[in-house]
């Protein structure tokens, strides 16, 4: 194996071979019933989002309009067209953290990552959103990163808890 090569391997898959793979999804999808979600969600876990190039080869391959395939993108919130980050922040305003200092916090996170809800970092370490309940009322304010979930939480420690997640990266990068 040359030099070249060996770099290539370690890179990720650019848009174009991205959108090779996903024909070949598509391919075995396309005479199923129920096909669209599935591929979507396949189409989701490559591109890391769903980009309008994807969603083309998917109206063409699938053989539906491209409302349709726009329509179940935009109407679950599983799907996003943008990219998302290796971390998604969910900030509770549920009423009892709502009340308890919710909206300080998703105003800290804001101001710390220099995003607002529904973007994410320009390294494409976090995505921030608002949720309504995660059902931990009692030790309102709570965020989730990922699947944990943050009781109490105050403005002052967010850079603590962000913290957490970044030696989580570096890590995984070593």
């Amino acid at each position: 194996m040359n030099e070249n090569s060996k770099h290539v391997c370690m890179e990720e898959a650019s848009e174009e071979e991205l959108l090779a793979r996903l024909d070949e999804v598509i391919a075995e999808y396309r005479d199923k019933q129920g096909a669209l979600i599935p591929v979507l969600q396949i189409a989701q876990a490559m591109f890391g989002y769903l980009p309008e190039s994807a969603l083309k080869k998917i109206s063409l391959g699938l053989n539906k309009p491209y409302s349709e395939v726009a329509g179940v993108v935009t109407f679950y919130s599983f799907f996003s067209t943008q990219p998302r980050g290796r971390h998604m922040i969910r900030v509770c305003l549920g009423t009892a953290c709502y009340v308890r200092g919710g909206k300080q916090v998703l105003s800290a996170i804001k101001d710390k990552l220099n995003i607002d809800v529904g973007e994410t970092t320009e390294d494409r370490i976090f995505s921030l959103e608002v949720a309504r309940c995660f059902g931990a009322c009692g030790l309102a304010p709570a965020i989730m990163v990922d699947n944990d979930v943050h009781q109490r939480v105050k403005p002052a420690r967010i850079q603590a808890i962000l913290d957490q997640y970044l030696d989580k990266n570096t890590e995984k990068n070593k």
